[in-house]
């Protein structure tokens, strides 16, 4: 019998973890009911090969932005080009942008210069902002609280990994959360708190593969496939049958994605 189908909302298929392997990755992750994924650039002179993946590819789109801890050492990208790249088909997000000060505090300045680009991107393309938060958490609500009430923009806290203040406001602002292999870990009791209190309606799941494998591949490579593991376990901690899970963040990932769930394969 077919596992049900989910969605995969962020992974990294342009990373050298995957040199050569893209087509057995995706072969993996269709075989475990992960039959679509969203592939992130994060540097943006790499667009052409994250689009690429994309294109050949069904099931797989992609967003593009500027990680924020790239953002001191790659040119600022501009509102026009974000919004140029946005009109390719499969081109569904904005991002990942954000703040992170665990690895690079010294270039906070910076890293708000470049979200703030990204923030109108969102605005005016209509598609959601993609936000990695490290370590931030009040500057990242500032942000986002006040940006939020001078434009309305969609969101995904991708990987949340917050407190339960951040989650909390980011919620109320009309945004998503998105749950990662990090919520299987044993340690992770509070995290897995914070997303049962969310609105169901309000939850998406991603690898961010390769990084953050989930339990039972913990310290391993992620990768797509891998999304099923962490769905079924905060399935299981949710009380809710996994069919009724992947269907929710399924059903979650194309309200917030309408790019993605209105393409068509040929």
């Amino acid at each position: 019998m077919p596992l049900p189908d989910i969605v995969d909302s962020h992974c990294h298929l342009d990373f050298p973890d995957f040199e050569n392997e893209i087509p057995q990755v995706i072969d993996r992750a269709r075989e475990a009911g992960v039959t679509r994924m969203v592939t992130i650039c994060t540097k943006l002179h790499q667009e052409p090969n994250v689009r690429r993946i994309a294109e050949g590819n069904p099931g797989v789109f992609y967003a593009a932005g500027i990680h924020p801890m790239s953002a001191a050492n790659e040119p600022l990208t501009s509102v026009d080009e974000l919004v140029g790249i946005s009109k390719h088909p499969k081109m569904v997000g904005i991002g990942e942008t954000g703040l992170d000060y665990h690895y690079t505090s010294e270039t906070a300045d910076i890293q708000k210069e470049s979200l703030a680009i990204h923030i109108e991107a969102a605005r005016r393309t209509g598609l959601p902002l993609i936000i990695h938060a490290r370590g931030a958490d009040e500057d990242i609500q500032d942000i986002l609280t006040r940006e939020h009430a001078a434009g309305a923009f969609t969101c995904v806290m991708h990987c949340f990994t917050a407190g339960r203040e951040l989650a909390e406001k980011s919620l109320e602002l009309g945004f998503y959360l998105s749950i990662s292999g990090i919520a299987t870990f044993k340690n992770a009791a509070d995290l897995r708190e914070i997303f049962a209190a969310a609105p169901r309606d309000r939850l998406l799941v991603e690898t961010d593969s390769p990084y953050l494998a989930p339990v039972p591949h913990r310290g391993k490579r992620n990768e797509p496939a891998y999304t099923a593991n962490t769905a079924q376990a905060m399935a299981e901690y949710l009380e809710l049958d996994y069919a009724d899970f992947a269907a929710l963040t399924s059903a979650n990932f194309d309200r917030l994605f309408p790019k993605a769930a209105a393409w068509k394969d040929g």
